[in-house]
């Protein structure tokens, strides 16, 4: 089951067919869909939709396989009249118009169109596993159930007072769950709210059913993933309602882009999950859900990509599906035009990085006289930024003339991170055009491998270097592209020097940490405690608050009455400068 009807629309679309994966249906940049056999590695099918550059593709998700005809076939024997094989074939396609597209793989068209229901883009689709009903939520902030064998609406309700962004039907079909500001499950028989569910501050975009059990028996669990939060958080429902915090918390390194995950039938069986983040990283779970669990859970393996160059460059990994070995996975990865499959078996260690060399020329049907694509001339102002890890953006710096001969004369020898350090004005960073040419100009990404590395070393010149900062947007960043086990420690190390040196720079880095990562600060065990000298500066703050909260009143009162006594004797002086008695005194006149 992957998770593409909640994909974001800041993401490209891209879900493997249910059970065999033998197809991988992908949106891509210019607004086509492409199905690509995994098995044969080649371009199944392509389809352009009329409005493909005005009404893109917001979310796709496969149907629950079927028996299909595939034109005239043969008359089967007796033997083979009760083996039927059920495949993939419809796939439905959310657009930014509010239509809902059903595409057809076994007749290489579009089955329908689904419009009328929404006003608003479609965000999220999601098939009922039994019948043929397809939900969908969109910005209009309503849920719409679509008869497939009808084309028109069955049911449409409001579901939020914001955008509906995720959907997700339970494995018997009764339970809904949509999520907008929080996360509400309904009864699909009544369509009435079943249970709310609150833990994220931004919109979530992954929503799936971990388990198969009713919820009667307090074994029903989903999990969750939001927009610029890096866990996944898994929430049980009970009968007795006690449900209002999650139970387990999976870390990760990014937004979770794509979700596949292998359902537990009972307590016996493990939770088995393969997680793509936005950073093109990979995460495989693999837990026992039975109750609570105060310690977020780390991957049991972690998948990196790279290309054979000397300066390796990441490759981002688009999605994953769970096989049914243990050991078993098949990874798409490269760009949507022309996606690279292949299965990875050897999933035993904790951390791999596969090493590929990606060819970046199309092999689609495309005539190469006829195209218009222009290739940018790279000179040596442009700076071209690759995608992937922190850290890893290197600049391609332009040939210019005469560079062979300056690179002969000059010393190859590369410097060291305190020599770097040494040269880097933190105040000359993003000035822009009026920006001397000297200068250094450093990049979010940079700020947080500095902080990183002064984190991990202890080292307070790094640390001041980074801290000296004065751009609030440029704190946002760094601190939203740590990595989790980064946070704490930046959070004490900014509590003491906050604590020491009364430092006002150091609310901004504070402030940063608590909207990127409270989640995460919340989910970990014992925070009282590790963060002693937080609680007892804010403590100290507050009973201080009070106190001078009441000088100031006073301070403002007495303030306010010597300013009317200078201005009426200003004004008293005015009307009679000179008194009587001192109309004899010579000096006076």
């Amino acid at each position: 089951m992957a998770a593409g009807g909640g994909s974001s629309s800041l993401q490209l679309p891209c879900v493997f067919s249910p059970k065999s994966r033998q197809y991988l249906a992908l949106c891509a940049q210019d607004g086509r869909l492409r199905i690509w056999n995994t098995d044969s590695k080649t371009l199944h099918q392509e389809y352009v939709p009329s409005a493909h550059l005005s009404a893109t593709c917001i979310c796709i998700t496969w149907g629950p396989c079927r028996t299909v005809k595939e034109g005239p076939q043969r008359k089967k024997r007796k033997s083979e009249a009760g083996q039927v094989e059920e495949k993939a074939d419809l796939l439905a396609m959310g657009t930014a118009a509010g239509t809902v597209l059903i595409y057809s793989t076994a007749k290489g068209s579009l089955h329908c169109t689904l419009d009328g229901g929404h006003s608003g883009a479609v965000n999220c689709v999601q098939w009922h596993p039994e019948d043929s009903i397809l939900y969908s939520g969109s910005d209009d902030t309503n849920i719409v159930e679509w008869d497939l064998q009808t084309g028109k609406t069955r049911s449409k309700w409001k579901a939020d007072r914001a955008a509906v962004t995720s959907l997700s039907v339970s494995p018997d079909g009764k339970l809904l769950l949509s999520a907008g500001q929080v996360i509400k499950m309904w009864d699909l028989d009544t369509k009435e709210v079943y249970r709310k569910f609150t833990g994220h501050s931004t919109a979530v975009t992954t929503l799936c059913f971990a388990t198969t059990r009713p919820p009667d028996s307090n074994g029903l669990y989903f999990l969750s993933g939001a927009a610029h939060d890096r866990l996944l958080s898994v929430w049980q429902v009970r009968e007795d309602g006690k449900d209002k915090n999650s139970v387990v918390s999976f870390t990760l390194t990014d937004e979770p882009q794509h979700i596949d995950l292998v359902t537990s039938n009972r307590k016996e069986e493990a939770l088995r999950m393969a997680v793509v983040c936005k950073d093109g990283q990979l995460h495989l779970f693999e837990h026992f859900l039975n109750g609570p669990c105060k310690k977020p859970m780390s991957p049991s393996c972690t998948v990196q990509m790279s290309d054979t160059k000397d300066s390796p460059v990441p490759i981002p990994l688009l999605a994953a599906g769970l096989g049914a070995d243990t050991r078993s996975i098949l990874l798409a990865y490269g760009n949507h035009l022309q996606p690279v499959m292949e299965k990875e078996i050897n999933t035993s260690e904790r951390h791999i990085c596969l090493t590929r060399d990606v060819h970046t020329s199309l092999s689609l049907s495309i005539e190469t006289a006829v195209s218009k694509v222009k290739t940018p001339i790279v000179n040596t102002n442009s700076r071209v930024l690759v995608p992937g890890l922190p850290g890893h953006q290197a600049p391609v710096k332009g040939i210019s003339q005469g560079s062979e001969k300056r690179k002969k004369d000059t010393d190859t020898k590369e410097m060291s991170i305190a020599e770097r350090i040494g040269e880097i004005d933190l105040s000359s960073v993003s000035k822009g055009k009026g920006a001397p040419k000297g200068t250094i100009s450093l990049q979010t990404d940079n700020f947080a491998v500095l902080l990183v590395q002064g984190l991990e070393s202890s080292d307070a010149n790094i640390l001041n270097k980074v801290f000296q900062t004065r751009k609030e947007m440029v704190i946002k960043k760094t601190v939203a592209r740590l990595p989790l086990p980064a946070v704490l420690p930046l959070v004490e190390e900014v509590s003491v020097i906050f604590h020491e040196k009364m430092a006002v720079l150091m609310v901004r880095w504070l402030k940063a940490v608590l909207m990127h990562h409270t989640s995460y600060l919340a989910s970990l065990p014992d925070l009282v405690t590790q963060l002693g000298v937080l609680y007892h500066m804010i403590e100290s703050r507050v009973k201080m608050f009070h106190k001078l909260t009441k000088l100031h009143g006073k301070l403002y009162l007495l303030m306010t009455q010597v300013g009317v006594l200078l201005h009426r004797n200003n004004h008293t002086a005015f009307l009679d400068p000179v008194g009587p008695e001192d109309w004899a005194d010579k000096e006076t006149w």
